[in-house]
């Protein structure tokens, strides 16, 4: 088995200064890389078998009927992806690219439990297949391959392009643009624009089901873990409710408490009717995106549209460095 897992920055966990500044926002966020513990990570595996989460059920589809043309148009030995999770989706495009020639894929995940696992299963399924995962937040990740100087395309599937907010979403897409080397590519997938009760139910548990609400009580509980926090988690109701274009993930307060970070030296008053931001899911126009990324030097390529469903997976190259 053909692989390697390297820990390109392994303190990100106790790294508590994003988190104390996004809890001071008027609505308290915490960031969405602390919902992805090892525990997190399987969470949002169950979330993604949901009967009402269409996202991945699209993209696979998508990747079943058009895998051979994206591994044609991506041209390049090696495949890097943001947030790889387990990979599921991934081993179809990566299967194709095999086909065509020898490649390294390269998953940047904060879960090392999650790497292990997938490149593993990647590396029996696949033979020939070189796995190189990097451990780490996608900051890291993207210096990484800053320093190898290969041609690469990264990849940020799942439309996990999505859990950002604008200005995060610019500066990761001007860490991609610095990551590469022009004609370097940028695989993106995007979930599009639909109406906002579609929305809410697929980012919503159905009845009989509780992964959604596991994988958002899962982020208070990963910070009473890491941080000394004293979160109770019967205080609050989850609940995802979309914004315009933007679905929004939150814990909602059922009593007014007080909760302690003693590790971060932060207390949060909290009231009833008040709430914590677990995650954004932002949803888009294609010629959005393209204007996103343009900025950085990123020219549109190819795409790969599932029109019933509105959702697509989208091929850029980097024409130019901006500085």
């Amino acid at each position: 088995m053909d692989t390697e897992i390297l820990p390109v920055d392994d303190s990100f966990w106790d790294d508590g200064a994003l988190l104390a500044e996004c809890l001071r926002e008027p609505v308290p966020r915490i960031p969405p890389h602390f919902g992805y513990d090892a525990l997190g990570s399987q969470l949002f595996e169950a979330i993604t078998e949901l009967p009402t989460y269409y996202l991945t059920r699209v993209e696979r589809t998508l990747l079943e009927r058009y895998a051979g043309e994206i591994a044609a148009a991506l041209d390049t030995p090696r495949l890097a992806e943001l947030g790889s999770g387990s990979g599921k989706k991934t081993r179809l495009l990566l299967d194709a690219c095999l086909r065509l020639r020898p490649t390294t894929y390269l998953p940047v995940d904060v879960s090392r439990e999650m790497l292990e696992h997938s490149a593993a299963e990647l590396t029996a399924a696949l033979p020939g297949l070189v796995v190189r995962g990097l451990w780490g937040r996608y900051e890291a990740g993207l210096a990484r391959l800053r320093t190898d100087g290969e041609p690469v395309v990264v990849a940020f599937l799942g439309s996990n392009v999505g859990n950002t907010t604008p200005a995060e979403r610019d500066a990761l897409y001007g860490e991609i643009a610095a990551a590469l080397r022009p004609g370097d590519g940028l695989l993106v997938s995007a979930d599009l624009v639909k109406p906002p009760a579609e929305l809410e139910r697929c980012y919503n548990d159905p009845p009989g089901h509780d992964a959604f609400r596991r994988f958002r009580l899962n982020h208070l509980s990963h910070l009473n873990h890491r941080f000394g926090a004293d979160f109770r988690l019967e205080r609050y109701e989850p609940r995802a409710y979309a914004v315009g274009p933007v679905v929004e993930g939150h814990l909602e307060v059922l009593a007014d408490h007080t909760a302690a970070l003693p590790a971060l030296g932060t207390e949060l008053d909290l009231r009833r009717g008040g709430s914590i931001n677990v995650g954004f899911s932002a949803k888009f126009e294609p010629e959005g995106i393209a204007a996103e990324v343009g900025r950085h030097g990123f020219t549109p390529q190819a795409e790969w549209v599932d029109d019933e469903h509105a959702y697509g997976i989208f091929l850029y190259r980097l024409a130019r460095q901006v500085q």
